[in-house]
């Protein structure tokens, strides 16, 4: 039996359910975004995108701690 996922990835199936896109896709617009800072992202992705808070800081989140590992 697998681990459970857990941390933003957890979110990752109802953000593509519910927003079409599948998570790499999100991810490429976090990374050619001009913005920087993960709450200017949030922001952004909600303001644009229409993501709800939870999904919208999951995949910055992710996408942040890719950039930095």
């Amino acid at each position: 039996m697998s681990e459970p996922v857990k941390g933003p990835a957890s979110y990752f199936p109802s953000i593509e359910k519910k927003y079409g896109r599948p998570v790499p896709e999100w991810t490429e617009l976090i990374r050619a975004s001009a913005l920087t800072k993960h709450m200017e992202l949030v922001s952004w992705l909600k303001r644009e995108h229409g993501l709800g808070h939870g999904h919208a800081n999951a995949l910055v989140a992710h996408t942040l701690a890719e950039k930095r590992g």
